[in-house]
């Protein structure tokens, strides 16, 4: 698995973009991009491009590990 630069959910910005979601969760673009189309993940449509608001893919990381999360909001 891919290393995260982050060290934070502090460092990242308001919205990401599929390669940042990419990043962050160590996984493929292509895998982020499909993952953002899934039933549940907290996208949001403006007009062509697809973004994630950075408050709801906490949420989302949390609730879909138990809170297990190391990168935490210290």
């Amino acid at each position: 698995m891919k290393q995260s630069k982050y060290k934070s959910y502090d460092e990242l910005p308001l919205f990401l973009n599929a390669a940042l979601v990419a990043e962050v969760l160590g996984i493929a673009p292509s895998s982020a991009y499909e993952l953002m189309h899934e039933k549940g993940f907290p996208m949001l449509k403006v007009g062509s491009r697809i973004v994630v608001p950075k408050e709801r893919f906490i949420e989302w990381v949390e609730r879909n590990t138990g809170g297990g999360c190391e990168c935490g909001t210290d």
